[in-house]
């Protein structure tokens, strides 16, 4: 049975949302397992399907991580029907910008790793001082539109859910820091 893009964002964030009710990492769930079966079957019981164990890339990980962050947020800021469009258009478009902005900033810094690696030939002062100068104006500009959607996502939300809203997103990215350290410890190769 073919299932359509959305049929799969929502079984993949079913999936992610059963996993971390669970204390699941998003992978060790993927990855099946005695545990992810335990909770494939809790999830099969709330009339969702486990994530099937192949072809769950990283952006899948990241829609799973920004429906569940949606979920989060519909259920913490307790929002009117009247908000929840504006606010789910201004989400996504704030998301995109910081997501935007992490992978300029990557590609940035890796092309200074690039340059400064021994071995590369000459090191090229000139070459690194634009990377950086380039950086530098990059994080500025960045900040600027991240900062212009955030301020468009809170005219949507009264003063209490902008607070809420706060928190839950440095809840949210402990949540994340603390998946991917676990995932990393079940991935680390155990002693025979």
């Amino acid at each position: 049975m073919h299932r359509g893009p959305a049929t799969r964002v929502f079984v993949i964030t079913a999936a992610l949302t059963a996993a971390m009710a669970c204390g699941l990492t998003p992978v060790a769930y993927a990855q099946g397992g005695r545990a992810g079966q335990r909770a494939g079957q809790r999830a099969g019981q709330q009339g969702t399907a486990p994530v099937e164990a192949a072809g769950v890339t990283p952006a899948e990980i990241q829609q799973m991580f920004d429906a569940y962050f949606l979920v989060q947020a519909q259920e913490v800021l307790q929002l009117r029907d009247e908000q929840y469009p504006p606010f789910l258009t201004r989400l996504r478009a704030l998301q995109a910008i910081r997501r935007r902005a992490e992978n300029q900033r990557r590609q940035t810094i890796n092309q200074l790793r690039r340059l400064i690696q021994p071995g590369e030939g000459r090191f090229d002062e000139g070459m690194v001082k634009e990377r950086l100068k380039a950086l530098n104006d990059l994080e500025g500009t960045l900040a600027v539109d991240v900062r212009h959607a955030q301020e468009s996502l809170d005219e949507v939300l009264d003063v209490r859910q902008q607070a809420r809203f706060r928190i839950l997103e440095q809840e949210m990215e402990r949540r994340k820091v603390e998946l991917v350290m676990r995932t990393r410890q079940g991935n680390r190769p155990r002693p025979q």
